[in-house]
């Protein structure tokens, strides 16, 4: 069966024969693994479809479990990111993100918009990089159906101003409940990493230019919502956070 779809590359391995693998996250189809004789080396438009971070339309071949790329459309290139290193390793984190946090061959139409307009922003920022990750990740975990509670204390259910991010309860820990702070997975938070969490879930990406949260607090929710993240969708540490970490 021949279709077609839009999607985003999220990687690529090269195989025997000249072929690759690639990992698509499509619009139609969800992230699916793909085979492809294309080559992001060669020439023409063949080959700027099959580059990282590329939107495109995807010519599709589907036989049982087997898919192979035939060809492609560039609609979206992004290849400034590709130009400069840290929206590359931001981008990378991204896109392995989403990797992690999807299953294959479940559409997910509005996480795919959500890669879109991330990747798009990401290319035309020239700073506030963490406040976009942030709001990206809180975003895709929204979703799919994963986000944390943050209205109100995940124990007793008070809406008082809370003092702790608890990864196993879910969400904010008020003063007056009593949580296990020895297991690596309890955050001090205060009310301007809360409000910021709460602010990213219902705001459009291309209106937080302006948000701002201060070096260190930026630090402390990046941190909580990926570990939040990995506690939740069970994965380990991404290969890209020790590029963003240096």
């Amino acid at each position: 069966m021949f279709t077609e779809t839009e999607g985003i590359i999220l990687r690529q391995t090269k195989i025997a024969g000249g072929r690759r693998m690639v990992l698509l996250f499509s619009e139609k189809y969800g992230k699916i693994s793909a085979g492809t004789g294309l080559n992001e080396r060669g020439k023409g438009k063949n080959a700027l479809v099959m580059r990282p971070f590329t939107y495109g339309k995807y010519e599709l071949f589907k036989k049982g479990n087997f898919i192979n790329i035939n060809g492609g459309e560039v609609l979206q290139s992004h290849y400034r990111i590709g130009e400069d290193v840290d929206k590359y390793m931001e981008a990378s984190f991204a896109l392995e993100f989403v990797d992690k946090i999807t299953e294959e061959e479940m559409p997910l139409y509005g996480l795919f918009e959500l890669m879109k307009v991330f990747l798009s922003e990401l290319e035309k920022r020239k700073s506030k990089y963490d406040i976009l990750i942030i709001a990206f990740m809180m975003k895709a975990l929204h979703h799919l159906g994963y986000a944390p509670e943050l209205s109100v204390c995940t124990l007793c259910g008070n809406k008082k101003e809370p003092v702790y991010f608890s990864i196993p309860d879910g969400g904010v820990v008020c003063d007056d409940c009593d949580t296990d702070k020895s297991n690596g997975l309890i955050y001090p938070v205060n009310f301007d990493i809360v409000n910021v969490l709460t602010f990213v879930v219902n705001q459009p990406i291309e209106r937080l230019q302006n948000l701002a949260l201060g070096e260190d607090n930026a630090r402390i929710a990046r941190n909580m919502v990926l570990d939040y993240a990995k506690y939740h969708m069970d994965f380990g540490k991404l290969k890209s956070e020790s590029f963003i970490n240096e």
